[in-house]
């Protein structure tokens, strides 16, 4: 008889088992035939949307143009840091002459990369000039400060050049100045997110999955981060590491996760009770592989939302702290510390020194909350 009744549990065991087995399967090959079909329909319905495609081709210039870096600013000296006081607050489309001398040939070139990330310092002297003249085979120029300046026509050059946005106090490029920023900008918030999806996925993921009192200790430290108030909470962590490139993308990140592990919790919990995550269990498969493969890239469309809005918020953040100057520390341009630097000539009649790197902050925040609105719609299948 007991051996009968054992027979009769394992059995049921058994079938239990396969028809887990086969649930799983079922759900994956499932997935696996319509996932591409729905991320076409995902596509076409993202295309629909005028503004979130523009907006994605607006953080694509701005990815391109961090991306190239000195290769292509008009100053592609280190940190785009040359100065001509002479040249102070020229207004945009303005032309200066320059006399240039002491050109070195022989000066070692940096590789293409390397200037494309750190930039390559000038290998000759480059003197503004007021007008110029060549007679008797040489240069007679006359500069903004001081005597005449007379070269020989073989050791000297005259160049023009237009600074398309203008110059700032210091006689420095804005053009250069507004493309180097956006690499600030989005290196921030490209790393800042990266480390607030690891700490806000993690956090999540475990809360829900396991629930109890892992649920109740997450929630607990998740309040609390949540309790103060952002601004107060970066300019902490910024005391603490100290100010630079490096820290502000740490400060950033460890802020910005309690948004993420809120929403991840949320849908962990809609889904973890579904037959194919049951199926998981049932199998012996790990939390760390249930959570990561079979549960993670089903809510995959609401992380990428978030982290998109979150990408904005981490922009403004930075710009806020340049602005306060504890973050990106000079002479490394930032929008935010341009933004600093210039806003007193607002009542200068040169408004446009704060107003240019103050619409770039502009555009790549409202192109990232278009593309959050665009995505969301897109990936939303009950649309």
């Amino acid at each position: 008889m007991k051996k009968k009744e054992e027979q009769q549990k394992d059995a049921k065991n058994g079938c239990v088992s396969r028809f887990s087995f086969f649930i799983f399967h079922f759900s994956s090959k499932r997935k696996d035939l319509s996932g591409r079909s729905l991320d076409r329909m995902a596509w076409r319905r993202f295309r629909r949307n005028p503004l979130s495609v523009a907006s994605l081709v607006i953080i694509g210039l701005f990815a391109v143009v961090a991306l190239l870096g000195y290769l292509i600013t008009p100053d592609h000296t280190p940190y785009c840091n040359q100065q001509y006081l002479e040249l102070a607050t020229l207004k945009p489309f303005s032309k200066a002459s320059f006399l240039i001398t002491d050109e070195d040939t022989l000066i070692t070139h940096h590789s293409t990369l390397n200037t494309m990330l750190k930039g390559s310092p000038l290998s000759y002297t480059a003197t503004p000039i007021k007008e110029y003249r060549y007679a008797h085979d040489s240069v007679f120029a006359t500069p903004y400060n001081g005597d005449p300046i007379v070269v020989p026509a073989s050791e000297a050059r005259v160049e023009t050049r237009t600074f398309i946005l203008g110059t700032d106090g210091y006689g420095r490029d804005v053009l250069s100045m507004i493309m180097i920023g956006s690499r600030v900008s989005l290196s921030v918030g490209f790393i800042a997110i990266l480390i607030a999806l690891l700490i806000g996925i993690t956090l999540g993921a475990l809360a829900a999955y396991h629930g109890g009192w892992v649920d109740n200790l997450i929630m607990w430290f998740i309040n609390v981060v949540w309790s103060i108030p952002t601004v107060l909470l970066v300019i902490a962590i910024t005391f603490v590491l100290g100010k630079g490139f490096w820290q502000i993308f740490i400060a950033v990140g460890l802020t910005m996760w309690v948004d993420i592990a809120r929403v991840v919790r949320g849908e962990v919990f809609s889904i973890k009770e579904k037959e194919y995550v049951e199926a998981t269990r049932a199998l012996g498969y790990s939390t760390f592989r249930t959570i990561f493969r079979h549960i993670l890239p089903n809510i995959a469309g609401a992380i990428v939302v978030i982290a998109a809005s979150n990408f904005a918020s981490a922009i403004l953040l930075e710009a806020g702290l340049s602005f306060l100057g504890i973050g990106v520390q000079p002479p490394m341009p930032s929008w935010g510390m341009m933004v600093k630097e210039n806003y007193g000539y607002i009542l200068l009649d040169n408004a446009y020194l704060a107003f240019l790197p103050g619409l770039a902050i502009m555009l790549v925040v409202l192109a990232f909350m278009l593309l959050a609105n665009g995505l969301r719609d897109a990936l939303d299948i009950k649309r």
